[in-house]
């Protein structure tokens, strides 16, 4: 872990964002306190679009029999609020 003031970071950040990269966290201080942590980024893998569906019916799937027949979410919050529109 490194601790380096913000006002230093501006002329540093090429070499603070490798260091980043290399695993080790990067926090930026202000009067001596931490106020920023530079991470590297996780890689996140992109689904294909068949790949997306198969999130999508495995959660249809899960919900199956969880609702009462009918059961509408565009209605689900009403209770929330009175007549007027304004909250209950």
């Amino acid at each position: 872990m490194t601790d380096v003031p913000v006002s230093e970071a501006k002329a540093r950040l090429t070499s603070l964002v490798r260091q980043a990269e290399g695993g080790e966290d990067v926090f930026l201080t202000r009067n001596g306190r931490r106020v920023a942590r530079i991470t590297a980024a996780k890689d996140r893998r992109v689904l294909t679009p068949e790949e997306r569906m198969a999130v999508i019916r495995k959660a249809q799937a899960s919900a199956e029999g969880k609702f009462e027949p009918g059961f509408s979410a565009a209605r689900s919050a009403d209770f929330l609020y009175g007549d007027d529109g304004l909250p209950g």
